[in-house]
């Protein structure tokens, strides 16, 4: 493939992006799950227009997301089994988020954050994502799942790369439904839990026994006494300042000996950097938040009284920055 054919592909991957969007939406990886369907049992499965859906499908096909036989059916392939909703590790929850049109929007508005610094969502919706998705609960919960798919994916591999069992109890700080929580425990059952969040993200919360889930504010205190405290995917949500004050709030409540404990994508040391540099793009794009350098992990921790401590990897794109308090 020549420079220009690459080029062309990569303008338009949001054409791909989209339509796998709309697959994740109607499910139709679900409805394959037991065998070939023609398009009318999917059309008549997912309340959608046959001839259209055709189209979908045969697009998807040239991809390899689907494949179709010679008698019109289509089936599955081990790539479009991702977009399962039901499998270990699924995408179908992220795939429906990125293409929802409050998203698309402020990637629109992309030219506008790197001319000015500003966040594209504020400026294009006049609230921040989080106003915005509080005050339309179906857009709550299609970004709750869609996180719920990104954690799946990275809380076993981080429950394994860590020594979470010399802890007596680890409080996951905005750990949402709780499968963080949940995969540390069941790896070192010797350990109590505690899951934080604000109260309508603990709504569908079930992290199982052991694990006490308390609803608050992170900014402005969060539960006492812990031994580590858990922040995986927050940080990068937020800018310096509003990092430096979640941190904190960790600092303040923690035991003595206590830690804190940063599971983000770090840019110097990404296994995947094409993904962690659009993630910072997507950071920049959506919360106003930022993916970024260790040494910059390092600051915001001095900033709030810690010293930085090992960065740990886990096999996945993120790693387990250590903050350990400072003297006073």
């Amino acid at each position: 493939m020549d420079a220009s054919a690459r080029m062309r592909a990569m303008v338009n991957g949001y054409q791909v992006s989209q339509a796998l969007s709309v697959a994740a939406s109607l499910r139709l990886s679900d409805h394959l799950a037991d065998g070939p369907r023609t398009v009318g049992d999917l059309a008549a499965a997912t309340g959608s227009h046959e001839p259209t859906l055709r189209r979908l499908l045969r697009a998807l096909a040239t991809v390899g997301v689907y494949a179709r036989a010679d008698d019109g059916r289509f089936a599955l392939t081990e790539l479009g089994a991702t977009l399962r909703s039901d499998v270990p590790g699924s995408v179908a929850g992220w795939a429906r988020l990125v293409g929802r049109p409050s998203y698309v929007q402020a990637w629109s508005a992309l030219e506008d954050s790197v001319r000015t610094g500003a966040n594209a969502f504020s400026s294009v919706h006049g609230t921040s994502v989080w106003e915005y998705r509080a005050a339309r609960p179906e857009e709550q919960e299609i970004f709750d799942r869609a996180m719920t798919s990104l954690t799946g994916a990275a809380a076993d591999a981080v429950a394994r790369a860590y020594d979470f069992g010399r802890f007596g109890t680890v409080v996951d700080v905005g750990g949402g439904r709780g499968h963080l929580v949940a995969a540390i425990l069941a790896r070192h059952p010797g350990v109590r839990g505690v899951l934080f969040d604000q109260p309508e993200a603990l709504a569908d919360a079930a992290p199982g026994e052991g694990v006490t889930v308390i609803g608050g504010d992170f900014f402005a205190a969060v539960p006492e006494g812990g031994d580590a405290y858990l922040l995986k995917s927050v940080l990068h949500d937020w800018p310096d300042d509003e990092s430096v004050a979640i941190l904190r709030s960790c600092r303040r409540a923690m035991a003595p000996s206590g830690v804190v404990l940063i599971v983000e994508q770090v840019l110097d040391l990404a296994p995947a950097p094409v993904r962690t540099a659009f993630s910072d793009l997507n950071m920049l794009v959506m919360p106003g938040g930022r993916e970024r350098e260790l040494a910059e992990y390092g600051a915001l921790l001095e900033a709030a009284g810690f010293r930085l401590g090992r960065a740990v990897p886990t096999g996945t794109d993120v790693f387990v920055i250590e903050g350990v308090p400072r003297e006073p």
